[in-house]
């Protein structure tokens, strides 16, 4: 088992970044998360909410890590429905999409079973 602080550490490091830059520094996020494969939009800010979101909950988790753990199991069925509906069709379609956040996606999702405390959160 992945020990939770671990995953919440991570979080906070790649999350953080990833919210922060998005939100205030959109067209940065554009470039470096999203490696140009989008163009800009103001859908990039909403992702980056979202990141925000997973960044404060992380460290909120770093004090409680069994109750946190909800939103490990809400990461590993967004990245793996990224994945699955719009990273693999573009791979296939040979069309651009962000490669390095696919393959930390793949990462996360292969290791997130691991870590969730699935007794905890259907116990």
């Amino acid at each position: 088992m992945i020990p939770l602080k671990f995953v919440y550490i991570a979080n906070i490091i790649v999350a953080g970044w990833v919210g922060i830059s998005s939100l205030f520094l959109p067209k940065l996020a554009a470039q470096s998360v999203f490696s140009n494969a989008f163009a800009y939009s103001e859908a990039i800010r909403l992702v980056g909410s979202l990141w925000t979101a997973i960044f404060l909950l992380s460290i909120l988790g770093l004090f409680f890590p069994q109750k946190m753990s909800l939103v490990l199991l809400i990461q590993l069925i967004y990245k793996f429905s990224w994945l699955l509906f719009a990273a693999l069709p573009a791979l296939l379609n040979n069309t651009p999409y962000p490669r390095e956040m696919a393959g930390f996606f793949l990462v996360w999702v292969l290791l997130l079973p691991f870590a969730i405390p699935w007794k905890y959160l259907f116990g």
